[in-house]
């Protein structure tokens, strides 16, 4: 009796064992499908930025200094540049409230063309900060972006307290954004990126951790697939806003 008690451990041991390995499996497809639609978002972003700034500005053959062109006037100087600047604003508000009514194929395109309407609205910095300037903080961001990731991924610690404090804070960081559009000031737009790179870097991680546990390995693949975009789009906006924060802070501007 003892021999089939020993039996029946040895194998519901195998099959917890089993079970363990099919879901890490499942997680760790989860996690990468995940990070591979924020990858081809950041591509597109890249692209039409670069894109756009090619049509936009051009370059005095006599003189060398760069200037808008008609169309450059248009998107960056003219009232089309607030529907411009709202746009991805607009698409991820509607992506929120419409995911559990759309599609994963839907889910999947509405999310390209929120990166292509966000790469238009950063065209500007291409402009604006130079080449260097752009490329280094690039980099940053995406060593800081994927050491942050990694953390949220691997700790035990429950980070819901800490998530808590920071949405707390980014309301109040857009508060203070949106009271200086109109103050113009420089010392403050300095304290505000400082702020949003500490915010959006603690948003990393704990947006890492909650999209983990938002896996569940009994989901079908319509419901999987609309996870891991929306896992994408909330690592996305933390990679763009520490991205963007750190060239304020660090970038040299052109001439």
């Amino acid at each position: 009796m003892s021999d089939f008690d020993r039996n029946a451990n040895v194998w519901g041991q195998g099959a917890a064992r089993a079970g363990a390995a099919e879901i890490d499996q499942g997680l760790r497809a989860y996690m990468l499908g995940v990070y591979n639609y924020m990858t081809v978002g950041l591509a597109i972003t890249g692209l039409v930025a670069l894109g756009t700034n090619m049509l936009a500005v051009a370059e005095s053959s006599a003189t060398g200094r760069r200037a808008l062109t008609a169309f450059g006037e248009a998107i960056y100087l003219s009232p089309l540049k607030w529907l411009i600047m709202l746009a991805p604003l607009a698409f991820v508000f509607f992506f929120s409230f419409r995911i559990d009514r759309m599609s994963a194929s839907t889910a999947k395109g509405v999310f390209m063309l929120f990166a292509a309407a966000m790469g238009l609205s950063l065209s500007s910095i291409l402009f604006v900060y130079t080449g260097a300037s752009v490329t280094r903080a690039f980099f940053i961001t995406s060593a800081t972006f994927g050491s942050l990731s990694l953390y949220g991924y691997t700790t035990k610690r429950d980070l819901s307290a800490m998530g808590s404090f920071l949405i707390m804070g980014l309301f109040g960081l857009i508060i203070a954004s949106v009271v200086n559009i109109f103050l113009q000031s420089s010392a403050m737009q300095f304290a505000l990126s400082v702020l949003s790179v500490g915010i959006f870097a603690g948003l990393t991680a704990w947006d890492t951790q909650s999209i983990k546990e938002m896996y569940y390995s009994g989901d079908d693949s319509e419901t999987a697939v609309k996870k891991s975009v929306n896992g994408a789009l909330m690592l996305y906006l933390d990679f763009i806003n520490i991205f963007v924060s750190l060239l304020q802070l660090t970038g040299s501007r052109n001439d």
